[in-house]
């Protein structure tokens, strides 16, 4: 259907009226509009100004016509759709992500090939945002600081695009984990008493930040905030030997700087739970894992899309105008004939 946002505009249709009543005629000319010598033509001529006064009656319909036309644009007519329906959960769900130097190594497969840490993590939490319908979902990239990447929002698609936008050691080469999570919290505490939730992923300790992890987790809980945390590294590394031969090969643990305890005091004292992550795999089920969380039940978001109309009036209005303009111009528009001796 149609509606007017500012239907009131319509009561100003008797100004023309008003300002004709109230303002002074102006001045008449008694100079003859037209001079003939010729009484056998005077018949012809008369016939033809009753047909000019026709045509004169006509015209002045016409400023009446632009002059609606305007109110009905001025009156912001729009098109009113059905009811839609959004999806929502009530969750806002932050993504915390490790980007320090760190996350190059390769010590995990993605399609059997050995790849860095940060290119499994792309790859497995694409799919993992694009499964968050309904939920506010935001982004922060950390190392010797933490950045807010993407806002808490429902383009999912911008959030993709920023995670696989990022490089390693952008945010610096430490790993400031504390502050991470105070940003986290910082973006959502202010939010309604909704289910807040921050997805922290790492592969080290804390080296670096203002604030310690500990201290954020105890805010964080007191806040309501939930923490999720995943140790990203695989346990066991082969490191060829010298010209890629075994002569000098040997296993490393890739992962011996994780703080494992760290991470699991952190989602505990949130209520949220602890992840290990050695392989794409693990990663992929954690993911699977943590979308089936139970949202909050909220009542369900409507909306009806409008669609602004005021153009079209504008536009008749113009029309009206211009062809009134050109009529004007043209010798004959009055009715009568050209007189010639």
């Amino acid at each position: 259907m149609i509606s007017f946002e500012w239907i009131w505009v319509f009561a100003l249709f008797p100004l023309p009226i008003l300002v004709r009543i109230l303002l002074p005629p102006a001045e008449s000319t008694s100079e003859a509009a037209l001079h003939t010598p010729f009484l056998s033509e005077l018949k012809t001529i008369e016939e033809t100004g009753t047909v000019a006064q026709r045509k004169q009656g006509l015209r002045s319909l016409l400023p009446w016509l632009i002059w609606l036309s305007l109110l009905f644009a001025a009156a912001r007519p729009a098109w009113v759709g059905d009811p839609v329906q959004l999806p929502a959960s009530g969750r806002d769900l932050m993504l915390a992500v490790d980007v320090s130097p760190s996350m190059q190594e390769e010590d995990l497969q993605l399609r059997n090939k050995p790849v860095d840490r940060l290119t499994v993590l792309k790859a497995v939490m694409n799919p993992f945002i694009d499964s968050r319908v309904g939920d506010r979902v935001g982004l922060i990239l950390f190392g010797s600081q933490a950045y807010l990447q993407t806002p808490l929002t429902f383009d999912r698609i911008t959030v993709k695009t920023l995670l696989n936008e990022s490089r390693i050691g952008i945010a610096g080469d430490a790993t400031a984990m504390g502050d991470a999570i105070g940003l986290g919290l910082k973006r959502l505490m202010h939010r309604p008493n909704e289910k807040k939730v921050l997805i922290l992923v790492t592969d080290g300790a804390n080296t670096a930040g203002e604030l310690s992890p500990r201290k954020a987790a105890e805010l964080a809980a007191q806040k309501g905030l939930i923490i999720y945390t995943i140790g990203v590294g695989a346990d066991e590394m082969n490191v060829p030997g010298l010209l890629g031969t075994s002569f000098g090969a040997y296993k490393k643990n890739p992962s011996k700087d994780l703080d494992e305890a760290l991470l699991n005091d952190i989602a505990q004292l949130t209520g949220g739970r602890y992840f290990r992550a050695r392989s794409a795999q693990d990663l992929a089920g954690i993911y699977r894992l943590l979308d089936e969380l139970e949202p909050v039940e909220l009542e369900t978001e409507t909306f009806r899309p409008k669609q602004a109309l005021y153009f079209w009036p504008l536009g008749f209005a113009l029309i009206i105008s211009i062809g009134m303009a050109l009529f004007s111009l043209q010798p004959k528009a009055l009715g009568f004939k050209k007189v010639t001796e």
